[in-house]
C-alpha cells in the first residue's frame, strides 16, 4: 500500500532521473533510455527506476552499466529536487513490459495475416464481412426481424 507521499516521490524522481539522463550525464554508454516507473520503499531509503532501452540485449546491458555507475550523481541530483530526511538509494532495472508489448502485438499481426491467407480469395464473403454482419446482429433484439428498405 503506498502513500500519497510515496507516490509523489516516486513521481518527483522519475521527472529528475529523466531529466538528468536527457540533459545532464554524458556517460557515451547510456542512450536511447526512457525512465518508465519508480518504485519507492515506504521509509523512502530505496528507489528503484525501471528503465526501456530501444536496442538489443547487448545494448540494455550496456546501458545498465553506465546507469549503475552514474547512480551517484543521479542520487546527488535527486536529492537537490526532494527534500526528505534520506537521498534515496537508486536501483536501475530494465521494464520488460515494453518490449514484452511489442511481442505480443507482433504475434497479433502474425495471426491476423495468417487468418487472411486461410481465406479463400474468390469466395464472395469475407470474414470481415461475417464479423460485420455478428457485431451488427449483437445489437440487443436478436428476436425481433429487420426492416428492409423497398
Amino acid at each position: 500500500m503506498s502513500s500519497r507521499r510515496v507516490l509523489k516521490a516516486a513521481e518527483a524522481i522519475r521527472e529528475v532521473v529523466s531529466t538528468a539522463i536527457l540533459l545532464e550525464l554524458r556517460d557515451p554508454r547510456v542512450s536511447d533510455v526512457t525512465v518508465t516507473r519508480v518504485e519507492v520503499s515506504g521509509d523512502m531509503r530505496n528507489a528503484k527506476v525501471f528503465i526501456s532501452v530501444m536496442g538489443d540485449a547487448a545494448k540494455e546491458a550496456l546501458c545498465l552499466h553506465g546507469l549503475r555507475n552514474s547512480a551517484g550523481f543521479l542520487q546527488q541530483r535527486v536529492g537537490q529536487r526532494i527534500e526528505t530526511r534520506y537521498i534515496p538509494r537508486l536501483a536501475f532495472e530494465i521494464d520488460k513490459g515494453v518490449k514484452n508489448s511489442l511481442k505480443v502485438a507482433e504475434l497479433l499481426n502474425q495471426i491476423r495475416r495468417e487468418a487472411g491467407s486461410a481465406e479463400d480469395p474468390n469466395s464472395p464473403v469475407s470474414s470481415a464481412d461475417l464479423a460485420m454482419d455478428d457485431h451488427e446482429s449483437g445489437s440487443g433484439d436478436e428476436g425481433t426481424p429487420r426492416e428492409t428498405a423497398t
